[in-house]
């Protein structure tokens, strides 16, 4: 007993390790993450197994309380409760699919347990996948990249984990040591803000202006990506002024904003120049609880703005700008893995990443949504546009 007891205590330890180094927002880190598989594998019970499952996601998620108790000013005492509901998926599939069998069945397990968590419907909390260290450590690869990932993450769930761990850890060095960050597309800009929870909140049109002011600055011909809810609710009001505002431009601005109807709302991206503005993305995968809130429809609560977001789950995987066909990522979607993959099949010639927040001060997860969207671009090979508010 006293032996299992030490041994569970060394694989939850390497297993909090693996998720908090991989997911601490260096993109040249993430396959770190990769060695939870090893860590899985090794669990002589489901108890260890479940232990070494809910010690990686709870370590790699840590920012989550304090995140939560940032954006509704609260102590973390709510934050921490749904920090332990959110580890649930993760833990379940994992637990569930845990077997003490040895060889091909154990590896099937786990490469059943990945496809589980990264697409709907546990996929929807499907944070911290170790797959997503694929762009780190075959960038370019694209799809081949991708399987080389899985199939490395299977076989460190076998008897040749030595063989794995060196090859993984030589693709790795070989890897950081020629790094090269995705590269911006020709005449695109992303714009970082440092307005804190007031951006998308203030509903006079001096924001607007300061906005417009930001965008008039960029050369010409240059197409420049805001936050999210950068401009609140997308209103005629709103798209005249800004239409107006870029009169004698040439200027394309693609920004965050909120749409709303009877139903609900849709958090989007509109796309706006002289004379012309238009809906041009809405998210597929809003953040469960804060935003997407599927059960007040369930019980018959909320109407308009108080319904919560909708999830586009598998609409609009790509968007077309000019000429270009562009992957958009908002936010969460920028942590897991279905909406970038699901875009990424549709060859897209860019992605843009956007995201507003302000409510993650004194965390990592912007650095962790960075390092995330940076490892899918590289792994496609494809520029990479990023904009935040902080």
């Amino acid at each position: 007993m006293r032996r299992e007891l030490f041994r569970t205590g060394v694989l939850v330890t390497l297993s909090i390790a693996a998720g908090w180094i991989g997911w601490s927002g260096d993109v040249l880190l993430l396959p770190v993450a990769g060695a939870f598989p090893m860590f899985w594998s090794m669990a002589r019970t489901r108890l260890q197994a479940t232990a070494v499952s809910a010690a990686y996601f709870l370590a790699a998620s840590r920012g989550l309380p304090q995140s939560v108790a940032n954006f509704y000013s609260l102590d973390i005492s709510p934050g921490l409760v749904l920090w332990l509901v959110a580890s649930s998926a993760f833990v379940a599939v994992h637990s569930v699919l845990w077997s003490d069998r040895k060889g091909w069945q154990k590896q099937l397990r786990y490469m059943a347990a990945c496809f589980v968590m990264a697409v709907p419907p546990f996929g929807i909390l499907g944070w911290a996948h170790p797959i997503t260290a694929a762009g780190v450590l075959f960038p370019g690869w694209g799809w081949w990249g991708l399987g080389a990932m899985a199939a490395g993450l299977g076989m460190m769930t076998t008897h040749y984990q030595p063989a794995a761990v060196i090859v993984m850890t030589g693709f790795w060095i070989w890897s950081a040591a020629d790094w090269t960050p995705p590269i911006l597309p020709a005449l695109w800009t992303g714009v970082d803000l440092e307005m804190g929870a007031s951006l998308g909140r203030e509903a006079g049109l001096q924001r607007q202006q300061e906005l417009i002011d930001v965008a008039r600055v960029q050369p010409p011909g240059t197409t420049v990506a805001l936050p999210e809810s950068a401009l609140g609710f997308w209103t005629p009001t709103v798209a005249r002024f800004w239409e107006k505002g870029l009169t004698g431009t040439d200027i394309t601005v693609i920004a965050g904003a909120a749409l709303i109807d009877g139903r609900g709302y849709d958090n989007v991206l509109v796309t706006i120049s002289a004379g012309k503005t238009e809906i041009l993305y809405r998210e597929r995968m809003p953040v469960p609880g804060s935003m997407w809130q599927p059960w007040r429809g369930w019980i018959g609560g909320g109407d308009g703005d108080d319904a919560g977001a909708r999830a586009h789950f598998f609409a609009n995987p790509v968007v077309g700008v000019a000429t270009a066909k562009v992957a958009p990522l908002i936010c969460y979607e920028q942590l897991l893995v279905w909406p970038v993959l699901q875009s990424a099949f549709h060859r897209p010639d860019a992605i843009i990443a956007v995201g507003n927040g302000w409510w993650t001060a004194g965390t990592s997860i912007i650095d962790i949504q960075r390092a995330s969207s940076e490892a899918w671009a590289r792994l496609f090979d494809l520029p990479l546009v990023i904009s935040f508010n902080i």
